[in-house]
C-alpha cells in the first residue's frame, strides 16, 4: 500500500518534471532565436494613411438625404458633418441637425476668434467645416510633426479632421499642462491662441 502511494507521488513528479523540462527548452530556444533577430536594425513603423477627402459644399448638402455623423458628446449642442450646429433636441432621426429650426446655424464661428480658437467645441468644428477654411486646414496638415502625423493618419475627411483638430491642439496649450487661453481652448487653426487678444 505504501509503495502505491510512492508510485503515485513519483508519477506526479515525473509528469511535472516533463512539463517543466519542455517549457524550459521552449524558453531557451525562443530566447536564442530572438537574440539573433535583436542584432537586426529596427525598421520604422509606418502607418498607412487613408485617402483624404475634401468634401465640397454640394457634398455637405447631399448627405442630408441619407444620414449624418454628429459630434454626439455635446451636452447641449451638436454639430453634424454638414457643418450645421443645433441644440441636442433638434437632431433628426438620421443624425442631422434640423435645418428648418430657428436655432440651427451653419458654419457658426460665434464663439471663435480670428486665430481659429473657440470657446465651445461644437462652434470650433462647425467653423472649421466652412469650405472657405480648406486652405487653412491644408496648411495645418502640411506642417504636422511626426507625432501628430501618426494621429492624423487615421482621418479620412474634413469632418474627422475638424473633430480631431478642435479636440487636440498643441497650439492651445502652454507647457503641455495648462491652456494659453482657458476660455478659447478649442483650436483648428495653426496660429497660437494668444495672438489676437
Amino acid at each position: 500500500m505504501w509503495y502505491a502511494a510512492l508510485l503515485r507521488f513519483l508519477r506526479r513528479r515525473l509528469v511535472l518534471g516533463i512539463i517543466f523540462a519542455s517549457s524550459l527548452t521552449y524558453c531557451i530556444v525562443s530566447f536564442l532565436r530572438e537574440g539573433n533577430t535583436r542584432n537586426m536594425a529596427y525598421q520604422d513603423i509606418t502607418v498607412e494613411r487613408k485617402p483624404f477627402v475634401w468634401r465640397t459644399l454640394q457634398e455637405h448638402n447631399e448627405t442630408a438625404d441619407f444620414s449624418c455623423r454628429n459630434s454626439m458628446q455635446g451636452k447641449s449642442l451638436i454639430v453634424d458633418d454638414r457643418g450645421y450646429i443645433c441644440p441636442r433636441t433638434e437632431i433628426t432621426r438620421n443624425g442631422c441637425c434640423n435645418t428648418d429650426a430657428e436655432t440651427t446655424s451653419r458654419y457658426s464661428c460665434e464663439t471663435c476668434r480670428n486665430t481659429g480658437c473657440c470657446v465651445i467645441y461644437e462652434h470650433c468644428v462647425s467653423c472649421c467645416l466652412d469650405p472657405n477654411k480648406r486652405h487653412l486646414l491644408q496648411d495645418v496638415l502640411s506642417r504636422l510633426s511626426a507625432d501628430e502625423n501618426v494621429l492624423f493618419h487615421s482621418i479620412s475627411d474634413d469632418y474627422e479632421l475638424c473633430l480631431t483638430k478642435c479636440r487636440t491642439s498643441s497650439h492651445s496649450v502652454l507647457h503641455e499642462n495648462s491652456y494659453r487661453d482657458p476660455t478659447h481652448k478649442h483650436c483648428f487653426g495653426d496660429k497660437q491662441a494668444k495672438e489676437d487678444t
